[in-house]
């Protein structure tokens, strides 16, 4: 075990707290993170009120002549403030040493290197640009419309819907725990944050902006420009580089790691049922081998992995991770997702062909190969067998991924956006075969704030 540090001791004792590990201490608690400490509250509506006192120079001309949009000086629940200014996450998976020696699906376990060193500044800046529609070429579509927080950060869709509100080429992925991850997309095309975020911004079928437009649109609005010389202070900016680092700032701010596996894996075995412990022992056997590519703790290998998983009725087969390596073994390819909060973010594979959390453990249960298209020879990973597992098996598998889920660092969606738009268009409401919907309107989703820890302090 590595030695605990007096600043990290008391995060990690906020940790525990939020856990329910300490007596008297409930789930439902909401707690506000602040320079000064953590204050506990009993009810949402208590923390939301506080939220509110704390936003109040986010109205537009509620300040008039000062900065309206003042930005966090704190860092997220989670994050510690060090001493040079940014913000350094904390999690109890810190203090194991390595991934080895632990067995398939070991619970105590490293997490891999992530990235640090964003102040709580640019990440603030980041949950703004990430909820705005001025990011998009017309003002209609943010980041959050394709990652939705109510969604896992998915969009519930098989393929997400871009700007002209027609389908893109994939589903969205989750962003929970981004910080971790090696490479980003589906085809693994992208190797930072940064260069992802160009990704959406630019294409056609998605948000469809131009950088040059993206630019002025932020230079010429009235709030952003201060905002921008908040967060790369000394800085000439706004520029797109900048602008690029804030939502890669945000997005490593994105932590999901106190659900009620990691309490289990931490040592209170009581947090999982019978049955989830029963559906964990399929999860990391070797007739299941599941873990051998959503490796725990953070439930993905970072890794390319060939797989043979069926295209939506009516769609071309996807090629994948073959053209971003120009590699013809990794044809059909795509990345491992991680499981965490996977009940959320249903349809599952990247163009969402299995509507159930129970139908894509079953296609791994079906055989190596049996949904290859017949004029595809595909170089599938050598994990994929047929294990053949029982119904019953398969139930409690379902049963350990439902307790992944944690959503208690849910970010506060801003109420107010200084381009004045509305922080989030839609939410999908069904998918039916072939056939996607969304909402008709245009409105702002109503967006429950109980039961969580109200994220980066604002």
């Amino acid at each position: 075990m590595k030695k605990v540090s007096k600043s990290n001791l008391v995060v990690l004792t906020a940790a525990l707290m939020f856990s329910g590990w300490f007596a008297g201490v409930s789930h439902a608690g909401v707690f506000v993170w602040g320079d000064s400490g953590i204050a506990t509250l009993d009810t949402a509506s208590a923390a939301t009120t506080a939220a509110m006192n704390h936003t109040g120079s986010e109205l537009p001309g509620d300040v008039a002549g000062q900065r309206p949009f003042i930005l966090s000086s704190s860092c997220p629940a989670s994050f510690e403030l060090t001493e040079s200014g940014a913000c350094s996450l904390v999690t109890r998976y810190q203090f194991y040493d390595s991934v080895q020696q632990r067995g398939v699906g070991g619970t105590q376990t490293a997490l891999p290197k992530h990235r640090s060193g964003f102040t709580a500044q640019q990440i603030d800046l980041g949950r703004y640009l990430f909820f705005d529609p001025l990011l998009s070429q017309d003002g209609s579509l943010s980041c959050a419309g394709c990652h939705h927080p109510e969604l896992g950060f998915s969009d519930g869709l098989g393929r997400s819907i871009g700007i002209g509100k027609e389908p893109t080429g994939r589903g969205a992925p989750s962003l929970w725990n981004m910080t971790f991850l090696t490479s980003f997309f589906w085809d693994a095309r992208a190797d930072s944050l940064e260069q992802q975020a160009r990704g959406p911004l630019y294409d056609k079928k998605e948000m469809a902006n131009t950088p040059a437009q993206l630019l002025a649109s932020i230079r010429s609005n009235a709030y952003y420009p201060e905002m921008f010389a908040q967060a790369f202070p000394g800085l000439d900016g706004p520029t797109l580089e900048q602008l690029y680092s804030a939502l890669a700032a945000f997005q490593s701010s994105l932590i999901s790691l106190n659900s009620r596996y990691d309490q289990y894996a931490h040592g209170f075995h009581q947090a999982l049922t019978a049955d989830e412990v029963a559906g964990l022992n399929v999860f990391r056997s070797f007739v299941a081998r599941c873990a051998e590519c959503h490796q725990p703790p953070l439930f993905t290998n970072n890794q390319v992995a060939v797989i043979g998983t069926p295209e939506p009725d009516g769609l071309p087969f996807d090629s994948g991770a073959e053209k971003t390596f120009n590699s013809a073994k990794l044809r059909g390819g795509f990345k491992v997702p991680s499981l965490r909060n996977i009940s959320k973010t249903a349809p599952y594979m990247h163009s969402g062909r299995f509507k159930r959390l129970r139908d894509a453990v079953a296609f791994y249960n079906k055989g190596r190969g049996h949904a290859v298209p017949k004029n595809e020879q595909l170089q599938l990973h050598w994990h994929i067998r047929e294990p053949k597992l029982t119904d019953e098996e398969m139930d409690r598998l379902v049963d350990f991924l439902g307790a992944l889920t944690d959503e208690s660092l849910l970010p506060q969606i801003p109420q107010v956006l200084p381009s004045g738009l509305k922080p989030v268009q839609s939410l999908p409401v069904a998918e039916t075969a072939g056939e996607q919907k969304v909402l008709a309107t245009e409105t702002v989703a109503t967006i429950t704030t109980s039961n969580v820890t109200i994220n980066q302090g604002n």
